[in-house]
């Protein structure tokens, strides 16, 4: 209350934003309770909540804090909230008298909802909240004159139900699901020794499986915590499954469907090859198809003709799956498929690598002009070298938080403004960041190691060859090339008389990350093993920037980069990276030229019969250094 006091908050923040500002490689660690010192334990938690709000917009890079004492913003009522802002910038006189009055007859602040009267609401409403808090005991409750089955699914399941509505309608986060699927998964573990045997029927069976070669296994995962949460019975297989095990498995379980999934393009072509199979050997089931490259187009016009009548159907994401599983319940799935079925006009072929054009380029003059542009670097070695550790804090700042929060995480903006979006994950995905990284660092899960090299490249048409010192050649690599007269392709940025060069790369977060993970899952931490799969994909993406970074600056020109990281991840520098498997560079197989010629194998990387890096969390990459090296589509 001492009027000296009153512009404290004000210039603290100020001399916040100012460090970051005129010192951007600083941090700013805040202690953070002195803001509400001397006021009741109830207005500190408000205060303190705002305040560390205000900070963070700021640039504060972190705070000293019990987590005890501070609230999620949109948990706290919206006038407490102004009152705390009226406070902390001095809007008025009395703003210290009224904050006080608003807590004057509480002891601690209460977020907690009203809970119903009735034990059956009670139960619902913890589905939904993922509240497992006295769990136990309302269940106990219950039994007293509900049977445990009908519990399940009168009640639980009830609440998963509202859980997939409210998913669907953006109203829910997927961290928020999968806290509901893990108080679910607890409810029924309480309520199975109470059980008869006889009561252990499921909706349906479905078979789950990651297809051959693809070591991709999250999504697979997520439609098994929502399908069997959602009083489904899933046999996973796992992942880099044949046909002939999932084959085996529908002969041996007698499913009501089969699921199959995969992350790659490579993964979608297996699908169709695995439907043929299962026809020929007299597998009529529906069948769901989901990943990352399928699409309802390739799905409806290619793989179901491969199989069985409107018996295959796209699954978007498990959500979709559960809907498509209650038609295959209800025994409707083959007339909501008919129904359902979309004329999709025929694709046209992409081209295949060195296949010439519809319209011939001049290469010669091309590669004259773009010869032109830019000299050779020189490089510091040739040949391949290791990095052996990487401190997994050096890699956070180039870490693409967007695809974090957004893709990763399930944080979708859903209809919110950005700025509402943004809002959001500082107060709810910046704090499991933090705690993902301090977990990862204890129990050191994450081991960032590198192999990275310069080779002599000369082109060749549409091919790139490397070659070494004597110019022996040692790898080659045919790109396709666009349609049209104008038509691009990756070797017309690298020089035909042998005094080029190209950079390659491979990274990897080790094994511990994948092993790690599936134990989270196989103990039912979904929550926590969503957020470390995706730390690991980005943690993997970041690295691969920090050592393409260090190939720009050892080769001359890392000074022309963006100066924030935003930027850089935008592509904002000279040259590119480009990874096999992509349009301009479709030809997975040619990853094993490039991990031989940088010894992989001495920081544990090979690839899966299907040409997949193992482990998961790893990217290969070459690099091209001509400035007019974008991304481009083929």
């Amino acid at each position: 209350g001492n009027e000296t006091d009153r512009k404290l908050a004000i210039e603290t923040l100020e001399a916040i934003g100012r460090i970051r500002s005129e010192l951007p490689d600083c941090g700013v660690v805040l202690g953070l309770s002195n803001v509400s010192f001397g006021l009741k334990p109830a207005a500190r938690q408000v205060l303190n909540s705002v305040f560390l709000d205000h900070a963070l917009k700021a640039g504060m890079t972190s705070a000293i804090v019990h987590t005890s004492k501070i609230l999620p913003l949109h948990k706290i009522p919206a006038n407490e909230v102004a009152a705390a802002e009226a406070l902390i910038f001095d809007k008025s006189p009395g703003a210290l008298k009224d904050f006080i009055a608003l807590f004057e007859d509480r002891a601690s602040v209460s977020v907690k909802k009203e809970r119903p009267e009735s034990v059956e609401e009670r139960l619902k409403l913890r589905i939904v909240d993922g509240d497992r808090q006295g769990l136990d005991e309302d269940l106990a409750e219950a039994m007293k004159t509900i049977k445990p089955l009908d519990i399940v699914n009168r009640i639980l399941l009830d609440g998963m139900k509202t859980v997939g509505e409210l998913f669907g309608s953006g109203k829910m986060q997927l961290p928020f699901v999968l806290q509901s699927a893990e108080t679910m998964k607890a409810a029924v573990a309480y309520l199975e020794p109470f059980m008869e045997k006889k009561d252990g029927g499921a909706k349906g069976t479905l078979v789950l499986a990651t297809v051959k070669g693809d070591v991709h296994d999250i999504g697979k995962n997520l439609v098994d915590i929502i399908l069997s949460n959602n009083g489904y019975k899933v046999i996973n297989l796992g992942i880099k499954q044949p046909v002939n095990a999932i084959i085996e498995a529908v002969k041996t379980h007698k499913p009501d469907a089969v699921g199959m999934s995969g992350l790659l393009v490579k993964s979608t072509v297996i699908m169709k090859e695995n439907l043929e199979a299962m026809r020929e050997a007299g597998i009529d089931v529906p069948v769901l198809l989901g990943g990352a490259a399928l699409t309802r187009n390739f799905v409806e016009s290619d793989c179901r003709s491969a199989y069985v009548e409107n018996r295959v159907a796209y699954a978007r994401d498990a959500f979709d799956g559960l809907d498509l599983m209650a038609h295959v319940a209800a025994g409707n799935f083959d007339d909501f498929i008919a129904a359902s079925a979309v004329h999709h006009p025929p694709r046209k072929a992409a081209p295949k690598p060195g296949q010439a054009p519809a319209a011939p380029v001049d290469l010669a003059r091309r590669r004259a002009d773009l010869a032109g542009l830019a000299p050779v670097p020189t490089p510091p070695f040739w040949g391949a070298r290791l990095i052996e550790r990487v401190e997994p804090k050096a890699l956070v700042p180039y870490l693409n938080h967007t695809m974090l929060y957004q893709f990763h995480w399930g944080f979708k903006k859903a209809g919110r403004s950005l700025a509402e979006w943004k809002d959001q994950v500082e107060q709810e995905a910046g704090p499991i960041l933090t705690r993902m990284l301090k977990l990862c660092e204890d129990e050191q899960i994450l081991a960032p190691q590198a192999a990275y090299g310069y080779f002599r490249a000369r082109a060749e048409g549409d091919t790139v060859l490397l070659q070494d010192e004597k110019g022996a050649e040692l790898a080659r690599f045919a790109f396709p090339r666009q349609e049209g007269p104008d038509g691009l392709c990756l070797a017309d940025y690298v020089r035909e008389d042998g005094t080029d060069l190209i950079a390659l790369q491979v990274v990897t977060m080790g094994k511990k990350l994948a092993e790690t993970g599936h134990a989270w899952f196989e103990t039912d931490r979904y929550r926590d093993y969503l957020y470390l799969h995706g730390l690991g994909v980005e943690m993997a993406e970041a690295l691969a920037e920090h050592v393409h970074k260090r190939i720009r600056e050892e080769l001359g020109f890392g000074h022309e980069d963006a100066r924030d990281i935003d930027s850089m991840i935008k592509q904002n520098y000279r040259g590119s990276r480009y990874s096999f498997g992509y349009p301009a560079c479709p030809n997975l197989a040619d990853q094993r030229q490039l991990l031989t010629l940088l010894g992989a194998g001495r920081i544990g990387v090979s690839l899966t019969d299907e040409d997949q890096l193992e482990p998961e969390q790893s990217t290969s990459a070459f690099v091209l250094h001509h400035p007019r090296a974008k991304y481009f589509r083929v």
